[in-house]
């Protein structure tokens, strides 16, 4: 029994980073086609979300029935219950990825919007904490987690920026009205990515060290 649950661990951990990547592919994608202006890399990013879904099912049918064959316990049911809740936001990300994506092919063909926020800064700061929280579920590496739970004000601090920058430039000109809600949309997006790998980062520190974080000032 226990070889068996070893092997059925190993395959449904390679699945959830199998699901890992694809999401951090999306990601990045989306972003890029956000900031490049370039609608067609927006599309792959749309099509692709069908494979995530796909994925997403198979791991959680995958958690379900390890539950139910081998009644693991202590650290191992740690793992799979990690397993489950990660395995839904990283779904989540993807659907937010798919979102960024539409907001890339809307403004495409606009007139740039100048705004003085370092939107750019808010972009590498979710493309690395998506990739350090998966980094950190690999390694089971708590440090890597911590690191990802800090990055996380730095986003809420530019997407707040943003929010004022995008009231101001529509309190100036009426016609940018359309293009700085769809900036200020996906900038609430990439809020939500970066929320959702906190709380990847988070599970992680519960698998590793049996410990609830959440809702905590620090970590």
């Amino acid at each position: 029994m226990a070889v068996h649950l070893l092997r059925d661990l190993e395959h449904l951990k390679e699945h959830l980073l199998y699901l890992g990547s694809l999401v951090e592919e999306s990601t990045d994608k989306a972003i890029a086609s956000l900031l490049d202006r370039n609608a067609d890399l927006a599309r792959e990013v749309i099509e692709g979300d069908d494979r995530i879904d796909a994925m997403e099912v198979k791991v959680e049918e995958e958690a379900m029935k390890l539950l139910a064959l081998h009644q693991p316990v202590a650290a191992d049911l740690r793992f799979i219950i990690t397993v489950l809740k990660v395995n839904n936001d990283l779904e989540r990300v993807g659907d937010l990825a798919v979102n960024i994506g539409a907001r890339a092919i809307d403004l495409a063909d606009d007139v740039p919007l100048g705004f003085q926020v370092d939107f750019a800064d808010m972009c590498t700061t979710v493309r690395s904490m998506v990739h350090d929280c998966l980094e950190s579920l690999v390694r089971q590496d708590v440090a890597i987690a911590r690191r990802v739970w800090t990055a996380d004000g730095r986003v809420d601090r530019i997407h707040r920026e943003m929010f004022g920058a995008m009231e101001d430039v529509m309190r100036q000109d009426k016609d940018c009205v359309r293009r700085a809600t769809l900036w200020l949309s996906a900038s609430r997006h990439l809020e939500r990515i970066a929320d959702l790998a906190t709380n990847i980062a988070e599970d992680v520190i519960f698998m590793v060290k049996g410990e609830v974080v959440r809702h905590r000032d620090a970590i």
